[in-house]
C-alpha cells in the first residue's frame, strides 16, 4: 500500500499519506525506493522522512531543491522538521 508520496527523483525525502506507524516501511506507489525505508518514530500525516542519509549540513532536497540545511545528521526513516 502506498503510504508516501516522493516529488522528485533526486528528494532525499519523502512526505507520508497518512499517520505511520513506527516500525513500517515507506512504500511507494512506483516501488522506486533503492532499498527499503523503515520508519524510526510515529510520523504524523502530510510530515516528511528520509529515504536516504543526511548529514549534517547538507541540504534536505525537496521538490527536487534545498528547502534547508539539517543541523543534525539524519538517518533513513527518520522524521525531517
Amino acid at each position: 500500500m502506498t503510504n508516501a508520496l516522493r516529488i522528485h527523483p533526486q528528494d532525499s525525502v519523502v512526505t507520508v499519506l497518512h499517520n505511520v506507524a513506527a516500525g513500517s516501511s515507506i512504500e511507494l506507489g512506483d516501488g522506486a525506493l533503492p532499498t527499503p525505508v523503515v520508519v524510526r518514530e510515529a510520523i504524523p500525516f502530510g510530515h516528511k522522512v528520509a529515504i536516504r542519509a543526511i548529514a549534517s549540513g547538507e541540504h534536505v532536497i525537496k521538490y527536487g531543491s534545498s528547502i534547508g540545511v539539517a543541523v543534525v545528521d539524519i538517518q533513513p526513516g527518520e522524521h525531517v522538521h
